[in-house]
Formats: C-alpha cells, sequence, structure tokens
C-alpha cells in the first residue's frame, strides 16, 4: 500500500510537469502556428495587392501607348491628306503653266520662223568649219553681234523663256556665239571649232527646256 501511494506521490509531480510542459508547448506551437498564419495570410493579401496594382498598371499602360498611337495615327491621317491635297494643287499648277506655255508657243509663229533661220545658219556655219573653210562660215555669221539675225534670235528667246534654267542657255548661247564669231574672223579653227559646239549645244539644250525642239525639227 505505502508502495502504491510512493510510486502515485512519486509519478504525480512527473505527471503533473510533463503534461504542464506539453499544454504550454501545445500553446507555444499555438501562438507560433497562429502568428506564422497571419503572416502567411498579410503576405498573401499583400502579393495579391502587389499583382491586382501590377496588373491595372500595365492595363492603364497599354491603354495609354494605344492612345498615343491612335493619336499619332490620327495625326499622320491628317498630314497625308494636306500631303495630298497640296500634291493635287501642284499637279493642277503645274498642268495650268504648261497649257500656258503651250498657247504661247502656239502662238508664236514669228518668233519659231527665227529660230529655224539660227538652225540653218549653225548648219550652214557647222559644215563650214568641218570643211576648215572659215569665210564661208563668215559670211553666214556676219561680222558682229550686232547684226538683225542675231536680234530677231534673241527676241524670240525673250518671248519664249519662263525659267532660270531656259535664261541660263541663252546667256551661254550668246557667249558661246560671240566667241565663235570673233574666232571666225580671226581664222582661228581650233576657237571657232570649240566655240561652235558650245553654242550649238547651249541652244539645244535651251530648245528641249522649253519643249520646241520636236516643233523646230518639224518646221
Amino acid at each position: 500500500m505505502a508502495k502504491s501511494l510512493l510510486c502515485s506521490s512519486t509519478l504525480n509531480p512527473f505527471f503533473s510537469s510533463t503534461l504542464s510542459s506539453s499544454t504550454s508547448s501545445k500553446k507555444k506551437n499555438q501562438i507560433a502556428y497562429s502568428g506564422n498564419n497571419k503572416n502567411q495570410t498579410s503576405s498573401l493579401l499583400w502579393k495579391r495587392r502587389d499583382l491586382s496594382l501590377g496588373f491595372m498598371s500595365s492595363f492603364l499602360a497599354v491603354g495609354l501607348v494605344g492612345n498615343d498611337i491612335r493619336r499619332r495615327d490620327a495625326n499622320a491621317a491628317i498630314l497625308e491628306a494636306d500631303d495630298d491635297e497640296e500634291l493635287l494643287e501642284k499637279v493642277k499648277q503645274d498642268r495650268k503653266k504648261r497649257i500656258e506655255r503651250q498657247a504661247v508657243i502656239n502662238s508664236a509663229v514669228k518668233e519659231k520662223g527665227y529660230l529655224q533661220e539660227l538652225v540653218y545658219k549653225l548648219s550652214k556655219v557647222g559644215q563650214a568649219i568641218e570643211n576648215n573653210d572659215l569665210p564661208a562660215a563668215g559670211l553666214v555669221l556676219g561680222k558682229g553681234t550686232d547684226t538683225e539675225w542675231v536680234k530677231t534670235v534673241n527676241s524670240a528667246f525673250t518671248k519664249l523663256s519662263s525659267s532660270p534654267e531656259e535664261n541660263t542657255e541663252v546667256e551661254t548661247f550668246n557667249s558661246s556665239l560671240a566667241s565663235l564669231i570673233t574666232s571666225v574672223n580671226k581664222n582661228d579653227i581650233e576657237s571657232s571649232k570649240l566655240a561652235f559646239v558650245s553654242s550649238a549645244s547651249a541652244f539645244e539644250k535651251w530648245t528641249t527646256l522649253t519643249g520646241l525642239l520636236e516643233q523646230l525639227k518639224g518646221i
């Protein structure tokens, strides 16, 4: 009996201590678990919030980019329309100028006759220079640039020239013609050849620019 009581009295504190320790440990574990659970829940909430904010930011960014692209496309379309209108207007103006130019050319019968005379003279001078016959070339050209045929040719140039490029070729022609007449009268065959080529080339360029080349061939 005493032995039984001894065992009971000896074991009870041990069990009490053990139970107390176990209970305390469980409570600590519960508290720790509860704390961890709260932390995990809070972490998940923040992650969901971050994802939501990230999604909204991406959505807004995409929307802003899309709006910007649409605005740029709209502006580009407006500019393209303006360019088309400007191009159309330019085409109309060019067509109007061509019609006006053609009307002037068609009405310039006398001036085209002067230019045809120039073509004839240049042909004769070219043949004479090719044959080294500068006296014959001199008879066609005359003694200077103040002759009547040179004046009438320049009156045709003045009426039918309408651009800076055409006027430049006229100046080149007159300068080369003056050199040609001087070289022929000096009996300088080499300088005559160079001056003839320069004057004939300038005249051909002028007729091409003015659109008279084919018409002069047909006269």
